[in-house]
């Protein structure tokens, strides 16, 4: 899937890829566009790849067994591996690491994903404490927590506050809580806790492309937002992905993330945790393309 090499951005896609915000549909520019190629590593894994610019999220890829999605659900126990093996099969590289939130499936990894590349890893604090547990080295963290611009060389990353999504009764998720100070360090799944949610926006090759690790969004944080591309999740409450859709301004692509059952290996096809017609629907009949990449897929935008 590839698009034109040059294409129009506009309002604060425009404004965005200059490096200011906050003039949003006051500017309209041409930019350069470049192919931008996405890896999916599964969960919310992705490797955002353009020329020598590489952007990692949420790079978990060791993958263990929980039990997530067993009717008894995921037992806090569960002790934290890391499979070294697994992540130099696939990660060599990268220029900054973007941390949504702090649960396992998001984090365990990072520690010798950051270590072995040396890249900047954004974070929230809490998250920034919980990796200097796991011994990441300090000089790596970038603790933020939304509003930040931050230009890189050849991409920029925008940072916005977000939330986790919420289900049951009580509209909860698992694993809440903060680390105000650096705890000691996490041994089981329970131990690295959600610790703030944030989504970021990645301007690179000329494509503005929001990611977000959960169904849930901040409606303030991103309301009138104009991107090219959204990673976005199923479940959550009911509607939230029409919501989400309403909130931003209209959008070409959505490409469906952490879908998979985390369980299975990644060296396999992925097995759906949820159904996947809710989401393909709400992202339909917006006028939107809905993709959806199997384990390692690449797609080129």
């Amino acid at each position: 899937m590839r698009v034109s090499r040059r294409g129009m951005l506009t309002g604060a896609a425009a404004v965005g890829a200059a490096g200011v915000i906050g003039f949003e549909g006051q500017a309209t520019a041409e930019v350069e566009r470049e192919p931008v190629e996405l890896t999916w590593f599964g969960t919310h894994a992705w490797e955002i790849r353009c020329g020598k610019s590489v952007v990692l999220t949420d790079p978990w890829l060791t993958r263990f067994k929980t039990g997530t999605f067993t009717p008894e659900g995921a037992d806090p126990k569960t002790k934290l591996v890391i499979d070294p093996k697994v992540v130099d099969k696939h990660v060599s590289t990268a220029d900054v690491i973007l941390v949504h939130h702090g649960h396992y499936d998001h984090l365990a990894d990072v520690p010798y994903v950051g270590k072995r590349t040396q890249a900047t890893v954004l974070c929230t604090e809490t998250h920034a404490n919980l990796l200097r547990a796991m011994k990441t080295p300090d000089d790596l963290l970038s603790p933020v927590r939304g509003g930040e611009y931050l230009p890189f060389d050849g991409f920029a990353i925008e940072v916005f506050p977000s939330l986790h999504s919420c289900g049951g009764k009580r509209h909860t998720y698992a694993y809440p809580g903060y680390r105000y100070a650096v705890p000691l360090r996490p041994r089981v799944i329970e131990d690295l806790v959600e610790g703030g949610t944030l989504a970021f926006v990645i301007t690179i090759g000329g494509l503005r492309i929001l990611s977000l690790s959960t169904a849930n969004f901040d409606p303030n944080a991103l309301r009138d937002l104009q991107v090219d591309v959204v990673l976005a999740a199923p479940g959550g409450e009911p509607g939230i992905t029409d919501r989400l859709l309403r909130t931003i301004k209209p959008v070409r692509k959505v490409i469906a993330t952490h879908w998979d059952d985390f369980d299975k290996p990644l060296d396999e096809p992925g097995v759906p945790w949820t159904d996947l017609t809710p989401l393909r629907t709400s992202v339909q009949k917006t006028g939107a393309e809905f993709v959806v990449l199997d384990h390692l897929q690449k797609v080129t935008l």
